[in-house]
């Protein structure tokens, strides 16, 4: 049996370009990744079987050639009965279905032996988002999301999501979007020290899709403004296409302490306090230790 995490992944920031020639829009963004994710089961079998569980399977009901398959099957491997545990909302902004995928190439490369070298060129032909869930760390995205290059250094952030339970389809959310920061930002080398150091590189991003989304379902903007308003928030902006907002805190006791209190007064969101765990390059490539923060670099 091999298990495999799929964690959230949360665009920190998500610039959109002009539509391309491919009917693709080239993006920049900063995606990390939360403790908290659905789970993935393998083990070999004679056919290719997925069985759903979680408090979010009922989303999948019905849904008989999902990503996971399809990652299976582009794997082309020996048969598996696969398990996943869906703990994440379904097409919520948090990668759940691509990170799914992402969670099925590493464990079935595994299960089956087969080359990992293929990994990314297989998840780049399933979707955009799926290559950065493959390594699943904090990477800056490019292109149309398969150009990524790793941040330096990440520290832990205590970090809030909060889905209001409604359905926003990507496409529609692209054909309403109106304003695009468009893709000629300088992206730093992704040296951050500690949360201040993050969130003062925010302050010069966005996520162009929010905009478009509030229009499709104004409720994004009532959890938006319901997590700023919470005790120690410093951030909170709506992840992917939505809706699932996300709140960066003081610490994570106030992560803590603010999920219970909108848990209490919004009973009908998801609400889950989570954090994204501390990472980093120890040596560049030069051999260099990562001395102070050049997060604006």
């Amino acid at each position: 049996m091999i298990t495999e995490a799929a964690p959230a992944k949360i665009n920190l920031f998500l610039h959109v370009g002009d539509k391309r020639a491919d009917g693709f829009h080239p993006v920049q963004s900063l995606a990390v990744f939360t403790a908290l994710g659905d789970v993935l089961a393998m083990e070999a079998a004679d056919t290719l079987s997925l069985a759903i569980d979680g408090p979010f399977a009922g989303g999948l009901a019905g849904e008989g050639d999902n990503l996971v398959l399809r990652a299976a099957r582009a794997l082309a491997g020996a048969g598996a009965r696969l398990t996943l545990t869906k703990n994440l909302p379904v097409a919520s902004g948090i990668g759940g279905g691509s990170a799914d995928a992402a969670a099925a190439l590493r464990g079935l490369s595994k299960l089956w032996n087969s080359d990992s070298g293929r990994l990314q060129e297989i998840a780049a032909s399933l979707g955009s988002d799926i290559p950065v869930c493959v390594d699943s760390v904090a990477a800056f995205m490019e292109g149309r999301g398969e150009i990524l290059r790793p941040a330096l250094s990440m520290p832990q952030v205590p970090m809030l999501l909060v889905n209001p339970g409604v359905p926003v389809p990507t496409r529609e959310v692209f054909a309403a979007l109106e304003t695009r920061s468009g893709v000629g930002m300088t992206l730093p080398h992704g040296r951050f020290q500690d949360t201040a150091d993050l969130l003062r590189f925010l302050e010069s991003t966005r996520n162009d899709l929010e905009a478009p989304a509030l229009k499709l379902q104004p409720v994004i903007g009532e959890v938006l403004a319901a997590i700023t308003a919470l005790p120690g928030a410093l951030l909170s902006r709506m992840s992917g296409s939505g809706a699932t907002c996300f709140g960066i805190f003081a610490d994570q006791d106030c992560c803590e302490r603010a999920a219970q209190t909108l848990k209490a007064a919004v009973p009908g969101w998801w609400v889950a306090p989570t954090f994204v765990p501390e990472s980093g390059i120890v040596h560049e490539e030069v051999g260099q230790d990562i001395g102070p923060s050049d997060a604006g670099l």
